[in-house]
């Protein structure tokens, strides 16, 4: 008797297939950040590598954000496509997600940057070998370790930074907020990453120059962690005054107040349905019915 392959396949799938809403959601945002990483911080490894000749900051600026957008494309769907733990504390903080996924997306996100950072690693590796003589250098003409993660100019200092970090990324909140906002002008669905990317690319146009507006923990600290490891040194958290801690701190103050000044400013002002219902309503004058009814 010949085996069913049919029924086998259908039996090898039902044990890949998760059952758990919340590891679904975990591996999402995994894979989401993965995209994001190897994509993102590969138009600047290009950049960086060619010296020039194949991109710059507008090819840096418009990848990095087509990026963002590929990956919610992915994401979006099972987690929301948030690969950004600054995004999953506000949505916890204004009540848009549970709190107890926060450490599992913050966890998912935060290994799929590393691992990202490690593939884009491998990608380029002899090209990073040859760029300086097979230095691993983290400040200079010759800096690598900004392939991978965030460094200030010469000139900011750590408070300056430190704003940067909150306004950009506040900034960021306030349009997210803005495009799922039922009640607002909205986004065609399906054109939200987008959006969304568009948005980047507007941000880090404007506001990227003082550090390269990470806007995102995760983005900036799994990729530095892994160029520590890599052979860059633990010189990466020293780098910029210790800056290291500013895109992981900073983004997550301008995420509470991006998503607070949305909701003060727009969201609780809109209409309530019930109101809104009952100021449609005739009044009991039936004068006034019979005039609404004519006009």
């Amino acid at each position: 008797m010949q085996p069913d392959k049919g029924h086998k396949g259908k039996n090898l799938k039902q044990k890949l297939v998760l059952k758990s809403s919340l590891a679904k959601e975990t591996l999402s945002e995994f894979l989401g950040t993965f995209i994001m990483i190897v994509l993102g911080c590969g138009s600047v490894a290009q950049a960086i590598l060619s010296r020039g000749h194949f991109g710059g900051i507008v090819t840096i600026n418009v990848a990095f954000a087509m990026a963002v957008a590929m990956a919610i494309y992915v994401s979006g769907g099972v987690s929301g496509g948030h690969i950004n733990p600054a995004v999953s504390f506000a949505l916890c903080l204004f009540g848009r997600m549970k709190w107890f996924k926060l450490p599992f997306y913050v966890g998912a996100q935060f290994l799929g940057a590393f691992a990202g950072a490690a593939t884009l690693f491998g990608i380029y590796y002899d090209g990073l070998m040859s760029f300086a003589g097979g230095k691993l250098l983290i400040v200079g003409e010759n800096a690598t370790a900004l392939i991978f993660a965030t460094y200030p100019a010469p000139y900011l200092s750590l408070t300056n930074a430190f704003a940067d970090q909150v306004v950009a990324t506040m900034f960021l909140l306030i349009i997210v907020f803005a495009i799922f906002d039922s009640k607002n002008l909205g986004v065609p669905k399906g054109l939200e990453p987008i959006v969304i990317g568009l948005m980047i690319v507007v941000i880090s146009s404007s506001l990227g120059l003082n550090s390269g507006c990470a806007m995102n923990p995760a983005r900036d600290l799994g990729p530095r962690l892994f160029t520590a490891l890599a052979g860059w040194g633990f010189g990466v958290f020293t780098a910029g005054n210790n800056f290291w801690w500013i895109p992981v701190v900073g983004p997550l103050v301008g995420a509470a107040f991006g998503g607070l000044m949305y909701v003060l400013l727009i969201e609780i002002h809109h209409p309530d349905p019930d109101q809104v219902f009952e100021a449609e309503q005739p009044e009991d004058n039936p004068e006034k019915y019979e005039l609404s009814v004519i006009m």
